[in-house]
């Protein structure tokens, strides 16, 4: 009996072992060649942290996280070494007859909760003209990159998910129209944002119970050579919130800041708000009248704890 219970107890330490150390890679020495067989393999409803490490190479495949597959860590080998790509966009008729939209365009599609993903680049290089290819759409919630790559042109990242809570730190992305869209509450720590078009940077639709949408702190703006007339952001809906803290903005952001989507009416309810922007592109008096530049007091409110409540991405 005693040696029945041994076994049954190093087997089960075995498993855990496997568990802890998956591998994804092209070699035969990795357990899987796909992230998507990976992710597969996850036990629905799982509920302990799960490492998957994604070796060094591009991942040509669309990877979904279902709903039911908590708790997934994608482990990258650093962001310019580990790419997931794929070149879906809208209006590509599918094999099934579907039409692919904006919703359905993702090279990655994350709906369960607590993923999170470091070292590692989503992408889609569908091109410039293609139109809305998202390359990382996130409706999951408590979802957490870190040292990550989203990189594409119109439609980049998705921030699905009414008011779910997303936090991405030392992140990179780049694109072109609305690159940095949906409903969520995202933070974004450190982050290099990167424009490659005269167009707009966001594009929130934060529902109007919801008090945070995008909080940029500390970030980056830069843009491709000549560009001169990129917006902070534009109203997806109505109540859409966005607020840059001691960002660096550069030239390419217009003085204005904001845009109204063509619609006057949502400068009485939009949310876009700044605080102590630094850099060419920061012109405080110049910004549009219905946008905010926020006192001390207001900024301080502007927490992970504020904003997360008891979650602690970190």
């Amino acid at each position: 009996m005693r040696n029945l219970l041994l076994c049954i107890l190093l087997l089960l330490l075995l498993a855990s072992c496997t568990t802890s150390k998956w591998t994804v890679g092209a070699d035969s020495r990795n357990r899987f060649k796909t992230i998507q067989a990976a992710i597969d393999a996850v036990p629905e409803g799982n509920s302990q942290r799960l490492v998957i490490h994604v070796k060094p190479g591009i991942y040509k495949e669309v990877v979904t996280v279902d709903a039911r597959k908590n708790f997934i860590t994608l482990k990258g080998s650093g962001s310019a070494n580990t790419i997931i790509n794929y070149n879906n966009h809208a209006g590509t008729q599918l094999s099934n007859g579907d039409t692919v939209n904006t919703w359905t365009s993702a090279s990655v599609f994350i709906y369960g909760n607590d993923f999170r993903a470091e070292d590692i680049t989503f992408s889609n290089d569908a091109g410039l003209k293609a139109g809305q290819a998202v390359a990382l759409r996130v409706e999951g919630n408590r979802a957490a990159f870190f040292n990550c790559g989203m990189t594409g042109f119109q439609d980049v990242l998705f921030l699905s998910g009414n008011g779910v809570k997303q936090y991405y730190r030392n992140c990179y992305i780049e694109g072109t129209t609305d690159f940095i869209f949906g409903a969520a509450t995202a933070v974004f720590d450190s982050c290099h944002i990167h424009s490659k078009k005269n167009s707009h940077v966001t594009a929130a639709s934060t529902n109007s119970i919801i008090p945070f949408g995008f909080v940029f702190r500390n970030c980056t703006l830069t843009a491709d050579s000549g560009l001169n007339k990129v917006s902070l952001g534009r109203p997806w809906s109505p109540t859409a919130s966005v607020t840059y803290l001691n960002c660096d903005i550069g030239a390419h952001i217009l003085p204005e800041g904001w845009n109204n989507w063509k619609n006057p009416a949502n400068e009485s309810t939009a949310r876009f708000a700044e605080y102590h922007s630094f850099g060419p592109g920061a012109h405080p008096e110049s910004r549009v009248k219905w946008s905010k530049q926020l006192s001390d007091e207001e900024a301080a409110r502007y927490t992970l704890e504020n904003i997360f409540g008891n979650w602690k991405p970190e």
